[in-house]
């Protein structure tokens, strides 16, 4: 079971006070600490009335409305099989995407692997405050202020292109977190891809994890599970399969050139081809209207303000997704950045993940 307050507890204590208790530290099933950064509860119309209104689907979890979701302030390491967020180590990589749901999975009840619902919600959040966070998008550094480092895992120079250039949790400057200060979210911008759940791609077809059940530990992310959901344009959901669900098809042949959202796939990808345009930038197919829905789930652009972000796909099989960019995509990199390019069973040195904690 899960360890939510241990008193006395001087490292709770003094990571609250330090943040001025917007970090926190829960334990899991096996005593192991992680720092964790309190998401408070917030409505879409805060963000932007265009978009709607009511609770974000981040704070829904089965029907019950949560008050806060708890990320992970730093990207995750594997001790003693379990996911950790802790400052100053080589985030864990070459790591597929059932692997590490399950890290998460079996640190007790209310743990997970972030969600889509949940990093959208930080992404728009950090949209609203007029600030994209920057990070290790250039080998070590940022790409466009390049005097801002991070300390590489390989001990390699800044702006190196040799070697694995993961920088150490936390290790970049204020600009490095999702509010510009050091009691934020850590590294979402580059250093490595994170897979996240709720969200895949199967055939082109858009399918999700309604609100954010997806952050239930015991949610079934399997290929054959009945908890995904394809998405109308009216932003219903209907079992995929059904027609006229949103899809992402491509504007070159064989799913090459720019993603178009569509209701139908015309350009499919063989399984080697892709296409990629950058997040600000996506578009739909003429007649296709884009739900609100999809815009607060980080899926399409809502503003052109988007700066830093690319949105990458292959619309053949099922993809999983990765978000943030790693440390050699330049501004491809950024909270907005999408990759659905990969199936569940990929892995490499530039692809991690993030625990979080809701209940």
């Amino acid at each position: 079971m899960s360890i939510i307050i241990s008193a006395p507890d001087a490292f709770r204590q003094s990571v609250e006070a330090a943040s001025g208790g917007v970090n926190t530290v829960l334990y899991d099933d096996r005593g192991y600490p992680s720092i964790m950064t309190v998401v408070p509860r917030f409505n879409i119309e805060d963000i932007d009335p265009a978009l709607g209104s009511g609770v974000h689907p981040a704070f829904t979890i089965d029907g019950a409305q949560k008050s806060e979701i708890m990320v992970g302030k730093f990207q995750a390491t594997i001790h003693d099989d379990r996911a950790l967020s802790l400052p100053g180590q080589d985030p864990a990589a070459s790591i597929n995407f059932d692997t590490a749901d399950q890290r998460c999975a079996d640190k007790g009840p209310g743990w997970h692997m972030m969600t889509n619902a949940e990093w959208s919600a930080v992404a728009l959040w950090c949209w609203k405050n007029g600030f994209m966070p920057r990070g290790n998008t250039d080998y070590g550094r940022d790409y466009d202020q390049t005097y801002e480092t991070g300390r590489r895992q390989d001990g390699g120079d800044p702006g190196d292109s040799s070697g694995a250039a993961r920088t150490l949790t936390g290790s970049g400057p204020a600009s490095w977190y999702h509010d510009n200060s050091p009691a934020g979210i850590a590294d979402l911008t580059g250093n490595v891809w994170e897979w996240v759940r709720g969200l895949r791609l199967v055939g082109g077809e858009i399918q999700i994890i309604a609100d954010n059940n997806a952050a239930a530990t015991d949610a079934d992310h399997s290929d054959t599970s009945t908890l995904w959901q394809a998405i109308l344009q009216d932003g219903s959901l209907v079992a995929p399969g059904t027609t006229d669900t949103l899809k992402w098809d491509a504007t070159g042949a064989d799913g090459t050139g720019s993603p178009i959202l569509n209701t139908s796939v015309t350009s499919q990808s063989d399984g080697s081809n892709s296409a990629s345009e950058m997040y600000k930038d996506l578009t739909a197919e003429t007649g296709v209207t884009v739900p609100d829905l999809a815009k607060v789930l980080g899926l399409f652009p809502h503003a052109v303000d988007m700066t830093r972000g690319r949105f990458y796909m292959r619309n053949e099989g099922e993809r999983l997704p990765l978000r943030g960019g790693n440390w050699s995509l330049g501004s491809a990199a950024g909270v907005f950045a999408l990759n659905l390019y990969y199936p569940r069973s990929h892995a490499s040195s530039s692809i991690g993940f993030r625990p979080a904690f809701a209940i």
